[in-house]
């Protein structure tokens, strides 16, 4: 059972992520009144009846969006274990009612079954696209990515989506050796794209997977994340006491560690410096400046050792949700930099991201809760 205030604090977030409207999201929370299992006013039973009512009405993708939120953190008894069913049901049925192509991928990999939601994948005029793989961190699931998925075709590559080990459909234990279904991954896919043209849009924890795949796997040109752990998250015993219960909790389901023993197993995860200077591939990464979850020691060891850094900071929390917009559009721009070309497509998001940053100013968003740094090439 999960505290449910700390759960109501941290969705926020992800609500906004997924784009279900503060006010809906406001009813919903006011209906939730504990965490006990399938019971009425139980978080996942309120969340999953918010989502049937709008699966009722044919609206699938907000459906999906809704069971997601139902299973979060993780599946931990029937009721989440239904949101989760009902989230990948939901984005079926969506997929299949669009003309963009995204086919499920059920891989058979060295180190278990995964399952990816693809587009963009096989040869055009002769010749593979290139990749950009999406994951999220520790509570996110494959279907969250669906909008981009759907994009593939006017991005012009193939856009491929997965989730971390224990999350979801990836039935995999978190370890210390994760990073290795990158390389797997990409070994599945060859054939189809250009793996050794591959781009890893990877938030979170995910994106600590994808930094250290880079490391030794040269098909990696290129990482786009946020709030990743780095070194200090893993290392750093003073912070520990301030990482939330939700996390804790949530890594201790993953890795299959106790929640009081967990974050001293995963010491050794840290990327030293050595390793960071190694790094030959540019990093975008977006920063929270009042993370509660990752200490400001692992950004400023990004900035001392990345030889190719950019680097966005928000003045906000983990995720931070005051600016789910602009540190997509940010994110999207840097991964098709990254790419090189795609000269429309990224004057398209600059321009939105402008207009954006533009009309924060002009309500004085910025001067009041904002505190945006951009640095790097």
């Amino acid at each position: 059972m999960n505290d449910v205030t700390e759960l109501k604090r941290f969705i926020g977030v992800h609500a906004r992520i997924l784009g279900i409207p503060q006010d809906r999201a406001r009813d919903i929370l006011g209906r939730v009144r504990h965490d006990e299992e399938g019971e009425p006013g139980s978080w996942a039973r309120e969340w999953t009846a918010a989502g049937i009512e709008l699966e009722r009405a044919g609206k699938e993708l907000e459906a999906g969006r809704h069971f997601n939120i139902a299973r979060f953190p993780f599946v931990d008894g029937p009721a989440r274990a239904d949101a989760q069913e009902r989230t990948v049901a939901s984005f079926n049925r969506w997929r299949l009612g669009l003309s963009a192509g995204i086919q499920r991928l059920d891989l058979e990999l060295p180190g278990g079954r995964m399952t990816a939601w693809a587009a963009g994948l096989d040869a055009r005029g002769g010749e593979l696209p290139p990749v950009l793989l999406l994951s999220g961190g520790i509570v996110s699931v494959k279907e969250q990515f669906g909008p981009i998925v759907a994009k593939a075709s006017r991005l012009g590559v193939a856009v491929v989506a997965v989730e971390m080990p224990g999350v979801g459909e990836n039935t995999r234990r978190y370890t210390a050796d994760s990073h290795h279904l990158v390389g797997e991954l990409l070994d599945a896919l060859g054939g189809r794209a250009d793996v050794t043209r591959t781009y890893a849009l990877m938030m979170s924890f995910s994106g600590h997977l994808a930094l250290r795949a880079a490391l030794t796997d040269k098909r990696i040109r290129g990482v786009i994340t946020a709030g990743a752990p780095i070194r200090e998250f893993f290392t750093d015993t003073t912070w520990r006491p301030r990482i939330p219960r939700v996390t804790v909790d949530t890594l201790a389901h993953l890795t299959g560690e106790r929640p009081d023993t967990v974050l001293e197993h995963m010491t050794g995860w840290a990327l030293s410096e050595d390793e960071l200077a190694a790094l030959d591939v540019p990093l975008a990464y977006t920063a929270s400046a009042r993370d509660e979850i990752i200490p400001p020691g692992d950004r400023l060891l990004l900035e001392e050792r990345v030889r190719e850094l950019r680097l966005l900071v928000h003045d906000d929390v983990h995720g931070s949700p005051s600016h789910v917009a602009e540190s997509r559009l940010w994110s999207l721009r840097s991964a098709l930099e990254m790419l090189g070309g795609y000269g429309p497509q990224r004057a398209v998001l600059g321009g939105v991201l402008s207009a954006l940053r533009t009309r924060q100013k002009i309500t004085g968003a910025v001067a009041r809760r904002t505190a945006v740094q951009e640095v790097g090439p």
